[in-house]
């Protein structure tokens, strides 16, 4: 009977994990999505237009911070997804944090309330990845970081890279 009940249990929090995992990844796709839009449209828009819509900003700001848009959406997914460096996706989340919390300021000051609605909405998505991706050792996936290899007979265990 005892069993029986870790194992629904065990397979519970297996799906609970999946479902989380699955919600991390969606975020993690979103986010970079709309930072890669941003980011680009900063980098390509010519330089009079950009003036136009962005009035008070040194042009080199602003081509500046879409370069580091474009960089934040490709840290978000890439390092995750290929497993090299998955330290780096987490870092992209707090970099986006600190982004998107100096334009929360702005916007407060300006008094521009729609942007500022839409700035805490990224800000709380970027808060939320970054926390998900540091629970999963920065990587929203279910690989292990180390197994853990015991030699029979001996009572040594030996942690090995997975």
């Amino acid at each position: 009977m005892e069993s029986q009940s870790t194992s629904s249990t065990v397979s519970r929090a297996a799906a609970t994990g999946r479902g989380l995992r699955i919600a991390l990844w969606s975020a993690q796709i979103v986010l970079a999505i709309v930072f890669a839009l941003a980011g680009g449209m900063k980098v390509s828009t010519p330089a009079a237009e950009l003036a136009k819509m962005a009035p008070g900003f040194p042009l080199a700001l602003l081509r500046f911070i879409g370069i580091a848009e474009l960089a934040g959406a490709i840290g978000l997914i890439l390092p995750a997804l290929t497993r090299i460096a998955p330290v780096l996706t987490p870092l992209a989340s707090s970099g986006f944090v600190i982004v998107m919390a100096s334009a929360a300021v702005l916007h407060l000051v300006r008094g521009e309330l729609g942007e500022l609605a839409v700035v805490v909405v990224l800000g709380a998505a970027c808060t939320s990845t970054k926390a998900g991706s540091r629970e999963h050792g920065g990587r929203p996936s279910r690989v292990p970081r180390h197994r853990t290899v015991q030699l029979r007979g001996f009572g040594v265990e030996s942690g090995a890279s997975g």
